[in-house]
């Protein structure tokens, strides 16, 4: 099967209705099990049995949230879980870094020897994956596999502007749907001078040195950088700017 090549997200050209279709489906999705039933169905046009999403949120730092939607096999949905595979995952790790599609092999596993030797006997003996990132900091991953046969670079090449494509419409919509529920703190709009004065602390600045730098007084400063603390839920102001660097609201 060859696919004619597609527009990604963000170009001018007119979408044709495969892309169109994606669009006004994603649109109206409310629900993270409907995003996965569209994206099951997607999955099977483009000739692959199984397909998974994962949502990495860009806190807490030190194990920041994640969600993980598949229609894998239920008893290897658990023991992936249960044995703490996703530290392990070559996918994941890759995708944490590069852009890149990665392409199952053995050699992209051969690291984790016992994940891949599980993941074949249910049925995942070939796939692709391919991470996602917007503005936000907010990161993802959608996997598509078969248990059929390897994806060659040929197909990759084929199909390369349509699972983009979805990859993008999935994460978007991911998103919008899951990340409030994850992270409320992504849905926090901060005031014009709440952003200055938390740029500045960033930079290293007193209230006082702010202060003189916006020609305000020293206790506005801080009423802004109390109400910012309490709307990203932060223990204090060094907190507070991270939390609003990592969500994409400084910049």
């Amino acid at each position: 099967m060859v696919f004619r090549d597609l527009a990604l997200p963000g170009k001018e050209e007119s979408l044709d209705p495969w892309q169109a279709d994606i669009l006004q489906s994603f649109q109206s999705i409310d629900c993270e099990r409907q995003v996965l039933t569209m994206a099951t169905e997607l999955a099977r046009k483009l000739e692959f049995d199984y397909c998974a999403y994962g949502l990495r949120m860009p806190l807490p730092l030190v194990r920041p949230k994640t969600a993980m939607f598949s229609n894998y096999p239920a008893i290897w949905q658990a023991r992936y879980q249960a044995r703490g595979y996703q530290d392990i995952d070559p996918t994941v790790r890759l995708a944490m870094c590069s852009p890149s599609p990665i392409i199952w092999s053995d050699d992209l596993f051969a690291p984790a020897p016992e994940l891949w030797e599980e993941a074949r006997s249910f049925g995942l003996q070939a796939g692709l994956a391919h991470s996602c990132r917007d503005a936000s900091g907010i990161g993802g991953m959608f996997t598509l596999a078969r248990s059929g046969e390897i994806v060659t670079t040929t197909e990759w090449q084929a199909k390369a502007c349509h699972i983009l494509w979805l990859v993008q419409a999935i994460h978007f919509c991911m998103v919008r749907v899951v990340a409030p529920k994850l992270l409320p703190e992504t849905t926090v709009h901060l005031s014009r001078r709440e952003v200055e004065v938390l740029r500045w602390t960033g930079e290293g600045k007193t209230s006082g040195e702010i202060a003189n730098i916006l020609n305000i007084t020293e206790r506005t400063v801080n009423f802004h950088i109390g109400k910012a603390m309490v709307k990203l839920s932060a223990v204090n102001k060094t907190s507070a700017v991270l939390r609003a660097a990592m969500i994409g609201l400084l910049s």
